[in-house]
């Protein structure tokens, strides 16, 4: 009998799941941030960022249905101090540093960790790059990403690219992940639909989910 997990509620049962939340950081999301700061002074179109904030809310919600079903979650962490990056990274940032180790900017956005979660610093843009979150989803028996964060068509489209080629299934949550560059974001979103999973909405996620919890639970709100 083939294993495959061919619908939606096949792939997010939460013992083989993962929501892994992308880089929702300051110098991401926040006002004042790296990629709003940095648009703004050189004169470019400004990247809206008021939209993070209720995506990270979404994504809190998410979070805490997943962990009360049981899945796994697993945070993402950019860390781009030029010492870790290669040369065409370094040529892309400016001069500027973005996210650099123990600064506000490298600092969660509204949300943040949980006891038990699992979470990755990375280097460039996907978080499978010479990183240990493969090996820790392995050992979780993960079959299953459901991608969440920032941004879209950068860190997440290539996590979730890489992570398709190493086996796992994808699962796009879009009011839940976001970008400054909606032509972007929405070439991702189409992208995945057609190639490499499913698109859906955190509400039907957190229905889902929710089949999951155990007896007594409190609804997530």
């Amino acid at each position: 009998m083939s294993n495959i997990l061919r619908t939606l509620a096949e792939k997010v049962e939460p013992r083989h799941t993962a929501l892994v939340i992308v880089d929702m950081q300051n110098d991401f999301c926040a006002q004042g941030g790296y990629l709003q700061r940095t648009r703004a002074e050189s004169g470019r179109n400004p990247i809206r960022v008021d939209e993070n904030a209720g995506i990270a809310d979404r994504i809190g919600l998410l979070a805490d249905a997943a962990r009360q079903a049981g899945a796994t979650v697993a945070w993402l962490c950019s860390v781009y101090d030029f010492k870790y990056l290669a040369d065409a990274h370094i040529a892309m940032r400016d001069g500027e540093g973005c996210c650099m180790e123990g600064t506000w900017g490298a600092d969660f956005f509204r949300i943040r960790p949980k006891e038990g979660d699992v979470v990755v610093d990375k280097h460039t843009f996907s978080g499978f790059h010479e990183t240990g979150l493969h090996a820790q989803l392995q050992a979780r028996g993960i079959r299953t990403l459901v991608m969440t964060g920032v941004a879209t068509n950068v860190c997440v489209d290539s996590t979730l690219r890489h992570g398709f080629f190493l086996g796992y299934h994808i699962v796009v949550a879009e009011d839940c992940v976001g970008s400054g560059n909606p032509t972007g974001h929405a070439g991702t979103l189409s992208t995945v639909g057609v190639n490499f999973g499913e698109v859906t909405s955190s509400s039907e996620l957190l229905r889902l989910f929710g089949k999951h919890a155990p007896a007594g639970a409190l609804p997530i709100l």
